[in-house]
């Protein structure tokens, strides 16, 4: 049985929050463009980001981001039902691939960051919002209770 209605205000909203980042980002990622995932930080995006880091390009960088903007999607379902006290068999799978996919991009992003000495505070910011973010899908995964 799902844990929704036995969580506590804190972290039914980190659950909402990463649900909704999820699902939104997700639904403007597969519309393309400029918008969704590659509108995020500063007009690239998160996951595009990640992707450019790690060497994609072109037709592989499509498909690459179309696949993270469905698991996005399916992740922020799957934890909205979760919320609602609905087993969802797969919750652990997609919220640990959202997760490690975070996992990578905090590491790319610091690793950046020590080697383009950027702006101090930005990069700071930058990392605390893609923590919270981590913590927020971190709550939402039955491993971390």
């Amino acid at each position: 049985m799902g844990r929704g209605g036995g969580r506590g205000l804190c972290g039914m909203i980190w659950q909402l929050a990463a649900a909704l980042y999820l699902i939104a980002n997700g639904v403007l990622g597969l519309q393309g463009g400029g918008g969704g995932l590659r509108g995020l930080a500063g007009g690239s995006g998160v996951f595009f980001d990640i992707l450019h880091r790690m060497g994609f390009r072109g037709d592989t960088l499509s498909v690459t981001l179309t696949l993270l903007s469905i698991i996005a999607i399916v992740a922020g379902i799957a934890i909205v039902l979760d919320l609602f006290s609905i087993e969802v068999p797969f919750l652990n799978i997609v919220v640990l691939v959202v997760g490690v996919v975070w996992i990578i991009y905090i590491v790319i992003t610091i690793i950046s960051w020590i080697s383009d000495g950027g702006n101090f505070f930005q990069e700071l910011s930058t990392l605390a919002v893609n923590a919270m973010i981590l913590a927020s899908l971190l709550t939402a995964s039955k491993r971390f209770e």
